[in-house]
């Protein structure tokens, strides 16, 4: 019988990943999410006036023992220990969101599927995600709230129920959802990451199935990202209505052919003098951060091995 070479890919498919992976994975995905010159946000030589690239290198260090221990380890530990490592390092905010959506991706990438009765594993990411923010508690959202007060993000303004500035009376994803209508990260709680798996995570497939780098791969996930779903880091700022410019602007630079052509890039170059100003109150960070969330399904998958052009 000739023998059959099977792929890192494949190899990577067929198992739980260890901690050491998921661990890696994560910060992986910090340093690739924070390395591509997206419109409108830090990158090399691209900085803000309270925040450096090399913030964004540090806080993706940071991360990796509590993201190690996501297995086992209850989710809002996770998260919690995540920010304050983070804050060791930078006194800015670079990674809340990111570690609100990669925290459950880890924990459900350590989470064992479940098996038919030949025990192979059919049990998808997704699926187990869905279990992990099912499952959340009260103690989890109480950890969060901890998270976000220390974090402190920008226009971030109080709630009439279940404010973050008081204990949590309900469980992490319920308070979540009172927040979904406002916040995009709060709604993937409740929609198991339906832009990650349906907008984010496709996108950057396609763009590493045409043979594109990581670099811009992970430009065009963010562009399809901020034109599929309005920013809501820029529209707690600013306001819904600028948020549904900027993803205009953003279906605009795809239009013109986004990363992949010369007038494309042109058109990248101008949207992100757009999007700066003295205060950052145009950076779409949220959408940076579904981004990162996009890149780390694609290396729990087995991206990472798979390299289309030696890329």
């Amino acid at each position: 019988m000739p023998h059959i070479a099977v792929s890192p890919l494949s190899r990577a498919a067929r198992r739980v990943p260890d901690a050491a992976d998921v661990a890696s994975a994560a910060q992986l995905a910090c340093l690739l999410e924070a390395s591509a010159p997206k419109p409108g946000n830090v990158a090399p030589g691209a900085a803000f006036h309270d925040t450096r690239y090399e913030d964004f290198l540090a806080s993706a260090a940071a991360i990796g023992p509590a993201l190690l221990a996501a297995g086992t380890a209850p989710l809002g530990a996770t998260i919690r220990r995540a920010v304050e490592a983070t804050a060791h390092w930078t006194r800015a905010n670079t990674n809340l969101g990111i570690v609100l959506l990669l925290a459950p991706l880890a924990r459900a990438a350590l989470t064992p599927p479940t098996t038919h009765s030949e025990g192979e594993g059919t049990e998808p990411l997704r699926a187990r995600l869905a279990r992990v923010l099912a499952a959340t508690t009260v103690e989890d959202a109480a950890d969060v709230y901890a998270a976000i007060r220390l974090a402190r993000p920008g226009g971030l303004g109080t709630a009439a129920e279940q404010d973050v500035a008081a204990p949590p009376t309900v469980a992490l994803r319920d308070a979540m959802a009172l927040a979904a209508a406002r916040d995009t990260i709060a709604r993937e709680y409740v929609t198991d990451f339906a832009v990650t798996f349906e907008t984010g995570a496709p996108a950057l497939a396609r763009a590493r199935g045409d043979g594109l780098s990581w670099s811009d791969a992970v430009v065009e996930t963010y562009l399809t990202l901020l034109a599929a779903v309005p920013d809501t880091h820029i529209a707690r700022k600013l306001g819904m209505d600028d948020a549904a410019a900027v993803s205009i602007r953003a279906r605009d630079v795809l239009a013109a052919g986004g990363v992949r052509t010369a007038r494309g890039r042109e058109a990248v170059a101008r949207l992100d003098d757009a999007l700066r100003d003295a205060h950052n109150a145009r950076n779409p960070g949220t959408t940076a951060d579904l981004t990162a969330a996009s890149i780390y399904v694609a290396l729990l998958g087995g991206a990472w091995q798979h390299r289309p052009g030696g890329n």
